[in-house]
């Protein structure tokens, strides 16, 4: 898939079940994609991939987007915060 140069890539849960050496390597090939100008949309709930590779980050929780932000401004309990706090009034 990555042979047709996409403009957008979707990944879900895209480190789910690899090695720590794997995480890495899709991490590299994610941001370098993101370099050379694809649109690449991860959707995980590991917070430190996340913050990882996260150049802007948007938090849902119920469905509804609760949040957003820089990579350069997120922090764990900043997104675990805008999440939980949403959970607790829905």
């Amino acid at each position: 898939w990555l042979l047709i140069e996409p403009r957008v890539l979707i990944v879900d849960e895209p480190t789910r079940g690899v090695d720590v050496g794997a995480k890495v390597e899709v991490h590299q090939l994610l941001i370098e994609l993101a370099e050379r100008g694809t649109a690449v949309i991860v959707i995980s709930s590991d917070l430190t991939e996340v913050l990882a590779i996260g150049e802007r980050i948007m938090v849902m929780a119920c469905g509804q987007i609760v949040g957003e932000m820089s990579g350069d401004e997120a922090t764990e309990e900043r997104i675990i915060h805008l999440a939980s706090q949403s959970e607790a009034e829905g």
